[in-house]
């Protein structure tokens, strides 16, 4: 489904790939949004069982290329953490047919972009170019599908360069930590609670034969996606995918993707983070909701829209209330992360001006949150707030790759092609009484992981000017 708020919490890059979808929308446009006409999708199945959706968008001769595989961090064995995403490294290490950086050279020498990218349920590949050179991309991406040659020569370099990301990304990064303290502490028993690059001690000690062992069991095309969008057709599409990834032999059967689910949350978990580099304090709170893919009916629209309403942008509740009203904090917003296969978050947070304390801070977000739930979003809020969400869906598909990356998400996380096509008309149908109902059912702090993230006090006796 379009997510366009969607925070942080899904998505690991192998070479610092990082998306995020920001759409202005105007006011205007967004009251004067109307149902669009469903794109010419064309959606079609491959005997070796690939699943290829094609997005057609003519306005310039370039395409988006991209392969998921329904594999993601989530499905790891236990105490191997972070090994779909030191996977995602090493399928860049080349086929028989293609050495080492081949692959990549071409991408160069057409003046393409690649890269990939690792989350708790999906990994994928991509290339942007020229559409005279797509069939060769796909011919580039079917050899790896199965033909992977490792060695320890490059496997134990790669494994260094994924510490050393691992140092960049969480190690030195104190909000980085605090996220996954809070996604630990808020999956009791689900995977979800396991970092997508994986705990440092866990990764330090993958090899060869677990990357490959991974790779055989889940890289076959009976577990992928094909996405294409840009200056092409169906027909097109079609001939060219038979001809490259058709060839491509189903080498695993995939067994269900049934994970550990959670208990019924009982009881509220808080936890405080404390790092020297934390230049600005903040709070950060995490609910356990539904995700788009396990919801009941109208539940996740009815999120997203609550989370619009609560926490995006400077008209929110909560930016009102805290920045401008009450001058408790210099920012406050909230999130709800739909895309996922299983339970997902629903997430506020809050960074405090100077001389406001945390609790206090964390006081003032939850007046916000009881006044909500008590009394109730209005008629005009709703209205408002499906306008815009519809409105920026509009603007984003004018983004070729958002376009792509709606629909690999939706068909690696439980999804399908008619629930991306039918997500503006249900986000239309939300009803203030469904917000209503789902914010007093998921914003319960049972349900929740309330963090601190605070500037690690100076040892006493410390005499540092």
């Amino acid at each position: 489904m379009p997510n366009l708020h969607q925070p942080r919490r899904h998505g690991l890059t192998a070479i610092g790939f990082a998306v995020a979808f920001v759409f202005a929308a105007s006011a205007a446009f967004a009251q004067q949004a109307k149902p669009q006409a469903k794109p010419d999708i064309g959606h079609f199945m491959l005997p070796n069982g690939l699943e290829v959706v094609v997005i057609p968008d003519r306005r310039a001769p370039v395409v988006t290329h991209m392969v998921w595989y329904k594999v993601g961090a989530a499905d790891e064995t236990p105490g191997k953490s972070g090994l779909a995403h030191f996977l995602e490294h090493l399928l860049f290490k080349g086929t028989a047919k293609n050495p080492a950086g081949r692959f990549s050279k071409e991408v160069a020498a057409v003046g393409g972009q690649e890269n990939a990218f690792t989350s708790q349920d999906y990994t994928g590949y991509f290339q942007r170019v020229a559409r005279e050179h797509l069939k060769a991309m796909m011919e580039f991406e079917a050899d790896r599908m199965t033909n992977l040659v490792l060695t320890d020569e490059q496997v134990l370099p790669e494994l260094k360069v994924v510490l050393e990301e691992h140092n960049q990304r969480v190690a030195n990064n104190p909000r980085a930590r605090l996220s996954e303290q809070i996604d630990a502490a808020l999956y009791l028993n689900h995977p979800y609670g396991r970092p997508v690059i994986g705990w440092r001690q866990e990764i330090e000690k993958l090899n060869r034969a677990e990357a490959l062992a991974f790779y055989k069991r889940f890289y076959t095309p009976n577990n992928a996606v094909l996405v294409i969008a840009g200056d092409v057709s169906t027909e097109e599409i079609r001939a060219l995918a038979e001809e490259t990834y058709g060839k491509v032999p189903k080498v695993a059967d995939i067994a269900p993707r049934l994970r550990p689910q959670e208990p019924l949350p009982a009881a509220a978990r808080r936890l405080t983070l404390a790092d020297p580099r934390v230049a600005q304090p903040s709070m950060h709170r995490a609910y356990l909701v539904p995700s788009s893919s396990s919801a009941k009916p109208g539940e996740s629209e009815a999120l997203e829209v609550l989370a619009f309403i609560l926490g995006h942008g400077n008209t929110s509740r909560l930016y009102r209330a805290l920045v401008e009203e009450r001058g408790l904090a210099v920012g406050a917003g909230g999130w709800y992360s739909g895309s996922a296969l299983d339970a997902t978050q629903f997430g506020v947070y809050g960074s405090p001006k100077p001389g406001v304390e945390l609790p206090q801070l964390e006081a003032g977000i939850d007046a916000v949150i009881d006044d909500l739930v008590a009394n109730g979003v209005t008629a005009d809020e709703v209205e408002r707030a499906t306008s815009r969400l519809i409105a920026e869906s509009v603007y984003a598909k004018d983004n070729q790759a958002t376009m792509a990356r709606w629909y690999g998400a939706a068909l690696t996380s439980g999804g399908s092609v008619e629930r991306v096509q039918s997500w503006p008309e249900r986000i239309r149908q939300v009803k203030p009484e469904t917000v209503n109902a789902v914010a007093k059912t998921y914003l319960d702090k049972r349900r929740s992981v309330t963090g601190y993230l605070v500037k690690e006090a100076a040892p006493t006796g410390d005499k540092r000017s």
